[in-house]
């Protein structure tokens, strides 16, 4: 079996925004389809895991977008694992249109946990180390993302059903829907987003009262949290251009 997954989509108009063009949020999700496609006919999906009580959860998320595809539009979306460890394995994924010009790359870490305890397991890495493959992916990895959250007033949200996943948690594709709600509909118009990066702390729960922070770094550099508590359980940047 071929080391690299190569998954293909279409642009669906009632999944674009009031542009007409794939949402950001759309693109993490095209990333979690192919990722848990290409683990489950590896070995090592989602039904794999449940069977030893484990499961896959997402650490850590770089996107990198250099146009964003229309209504309609075929995106082939190639994903390999580029590293295993103990405790994370990392991801790489690429974006390609219909003419095959590559508009888009991804990185991910990823980190196996018990679902009874919800603390990290050790992972096969010898087994993990089949399926590594050394294919270029020319965009910065995720680093650590300083806080912001006690420099900044927060926007009070609640975690509500529409936001919970599988695992009954915030779905992580919710923590970035959040987030890019805090900037107005003109930014929207006039930009687009360069690079958004996510790095997960923990579980947001079905009622749990967040706080949701922005902060400008500087001229289209934003960073961000989502906290509960005063606690973030999430952090992120965004860069515009």
């Amino acid at each position: 079996m071929d080391k690299v997954g190569l998954f293909t989509f279409t642009v669906e108009p009632y999944l674009t925004d009031f542009r007409g063009q794939v949402t950001l949020a759309m693109l993490g999700n095209y990333l979690i389809h192919a990722a848990s496609n290409h683990a489950a006919c590896r070995g090592f999906g989602f039904d794999d895991m449940t069977e030893n009580h484990t499961a896959w959860v997402l650490s850590r998320l770089a996107i990198e977008m250099q146009d964003y595809p229309r209504s309609g539009a075929s995106v082939s979306l190639y994903t390999w694992i580029e590293g295993a460890g103990k405790l994370f394995t990392s991801r790489c994924f690429e974006f390609v249109d219909g003419k095959g010009k590559t508009f888009g790359y991804a990185r991910s870490v990823w980190a196996a946990i018990d679902i009874r305890t919800r603390r990290p397991t050790l992972l096969d890495v010898e087994e993990l180390n089949r399926y590594i493959v050394e294919r270029p992916c020319p965009i910065a990895t995720p680093k650590k993302i300083p806080p912001v959250e006690a420099q900044v007033n927060g926007i009070p949200y609640t975690v509500k059903y529409s936001d919970l996943d599988i695992n009954g948690h915030l779905n992580s594709i919710k923590y970035i829907e959040h987030l890019l709600d805090l900037f107005d509909l003109e930014r929207f118009k006039q930009k687009q987003i360069e690079r958004f990066e996510i790095a997960y702390l923990s579980e947001g729960r079905y009622g749990m009262e967040l706080s949701l922070h922005s902060m400008e770094v500087s001229s289209d550099h934003y960073r961000m949290a989502i906290c509960n508590d005063g606690k973030a359980i999430c952090r992120a940047e965004v860069v515009w251009k």
